[in-house]
C-alpha cells in the first residue's frame, strides 16, 4: 500500500480558513490567506527547510516573520501587521498548536484623528456625486446619508428599507464586520436616493436579478467586485469634483458621524447608528473643534440659566417712605444689584459686553462701600 506523503503547511492551513469561512465574510477570508502567504513567502526565503508544522517553532521561524514585516523593503502598516498576527493566531489555535504568536507581539493600534470632509469638500463631493445618476454614485450617496460602511453597502437586499409606521423609515443593515445588526432611520432624501438605486439597478449589468436579492447586483455573487468599483468610482469622482484631498468611502462614514454629533446626536445614540461595540470607538469617528466646544458650552449655560434662574431684586417699594435706617436698606439694594449684575454677567459670550458690565459693577461696589461709611441714621 502506498504510503500517504505528509501535508505541506499551506495544505494544513486550509482546513482551519475553511472552517472559519463559515462564520465571516468573503472580504476576511482574503484576510486570512494572505497572512499565510505572508509567513509562506518568509519560510520558502529564509527557511526553505521547513515543510510541516512541526518543523515550525517560535525562534527563529515566527520571531523572523515578525521582523521581516517591519523590516521588509516596503514595510506592512501596524494595523495590516495586526491583521496578520491575529489570523495566524486563530489558524494556530484552530490547529491546536499554542506558544507561537503571544500577546506581546501584537503591535499597537496606529491612533488616527478622525478625518471627516471639510463642508466645502463634502458640498463639491455631493453635488458631483448627484450630478451623476448612475448606480455606483447612488450608492455613494447612500452611504454618506447612513454612515453604513461600504461592505455593508455591499451586502444589502433590496428590501432593506423598511417602513416603521407614522412616516418612518429606516435601513435594516444585515449581519457585517462586528456580526451585529441594527436599524439606521433615514430621511425623505435618502429614501429617493434607494428608489433611484432600485431604478437603475436593473440595467447595471447583463444578467437577471433575484427578487430578494442584493441591494447592487454582482456576476457570480462576487461581492469584492462591486467593492472594488466603488472605491474606484468615488476616488475620481472626488477628483472630478475639485475635493482638496483624497476621499475613500470609510471617509464618508466619518463625515456622516461628525455631522450627526453636531446635529446634536448623542454620543450612545450614535455608537448605535454607526453599529459600534464600544463607544471609544465612536470617538475616534468624530471631529470636535473649538467651535463645536465653544457652541455647546453657549447650549449648556442656556439650559442651566432656565433651570437656576436668578432671584428678582429685593427693592424697597417706592410707594412707602424709607425707614428710620433708610442707608441700611439702600446699601443692601446696591449690594443685590451688584449680585445680580455679575450673575448676568457671567452667563453672556459676549467679551464687549462682559467688559462694559464689569466696569458698571465697579462703580457700583464703590457706591456700596461709600454708603456703608455713612452714618446708620439721617437723624
Amino acid at each position: 500500500m502506498k504510503e500517504r506523503l505528509p501535508l505541506s503547511l499551506e495544505q494544513i492551513f486550509q482546513a482551519p480558513i475553511r472552517a472559519v469561512a463559515v462564520s465571516v465574510g468573503p472580504l476576511t477570508i482574503g484576510k486570512y490567506y494572505r497572512a499565510v502567504n505572508s509567513l509562506l513567502h518568509y519560510l520558502q526565503a529564509a527557511h526553505p527547510r521547513v515543510h510541516q508544522l512541526s518543523q515550525l517553532h517560535r525562534d527563529p521561524h515566527i520571531l523572523g516573520w515578525l521582523r521581516w514585516m517591519c523590516e521588509k523593503e516596503h514595510p506592512l502598516s501596524n494595523i495590516t501587521r495586526l491583521g496578520y498576527i491575529l489570523c495566524l493566531r486563530r489558524l494556530l489555535a484552530a490547529l491546536e498548536v499554542d506558544g507561537l504568536i503571544l500577546r506581546g507581539d501584537l503591535p499597537r493600534r496606529d491612533q488616527y484623528l478622525p478625518r471627516p470632509l471639510s463642508p466645502e469638500d463634502d458640498a463639491l463631493l455631493d453635488r458631483r456625486l448627484r450630478s451623476g445618476n448612475d448606480l455606483l454614485s447612488n450608492a455613494l450617496l447612500l452611504i454618506r446619508s447612513t454612515g453604513i460602511r461600504v461592505g455593508e453597502c455591499v451586502n444589502l437586499s433590496d428590501d432593506c428599507l423598511r417602513s416603521l409606521g407614522q412616516d418612518k423609515w429606516a435601513l435594516h443593515v444585515p449581519l457585517g464586520k462586528l456580526h451585529t445588526e441594527r436599524w439606521v432611520p433615514v430621511d425623505e432624501d435618502t429614501r429617493k436616493i434607494f428608489a433611484r438605486i432600485l431604478t437603475l439597478r436593473s440595467n447595471a449589468l447583463s444578467f437577471p436579478l433575484t427578487p430578494g436579492g442584493p441591494l447592487l447586483p454582482r456576476p457570480a455573487d462576487i461581492a469584492s467586485r462591486v467593492y472594488a468599483a466603488l472605491k474606484k468610482r468615488l476616488a475620481r469622482t472626488a477628483r472630478q469634483a475639485g475635493c482638496s484631498t483624497h476621499v475613500t468611502p470609510h471617509r464618508l462614514r466619518h463625515t456622516y458621524a461628525t455631522e450627526m454629533l453636531r446635529a446634536g446626536v448623542s454620543l450612545p445614540a450614535l455608537k448605535e447608528l454607526l453599529g459600534h461595540k464600544d463607544i471609544r470607538m465612536t470617538l475616534l469617528y468624530v471631529q470636535v473643534t473649538q467651535i463645536d466646544l465653544q457652541r455647546e458650552y453657549a447650549r449648556a449655560r442656556e439650559r442651566l440659566a432656565r433651570l437656576h434662574p436668578m432671584p428678582p431684586l429685593p427693592l424697597v417699594p417706592s410707594t412707602k417712605p424709607l425707614m428710620k435706617d433708610g442707608i441700611q436698606q439702600i446699601t443692601l439694594s446696591v449690594a443685590s444689584t451688584c449680585h445680580l449684575l455679575e450673575m448676568y454677567r457671567r452667563q453672556l459670550t459676549n467679551p464687549v459686553l462682559r467688559r462694559t458690565l464689569t466696569r458698571l459693577a465697579n462703580r457700583l461696589s464703590k457706591v456700596s462701600a461709600e454708603l456703608r461709611r455713612l452714618p446708620a441714621s439721617s437723624n
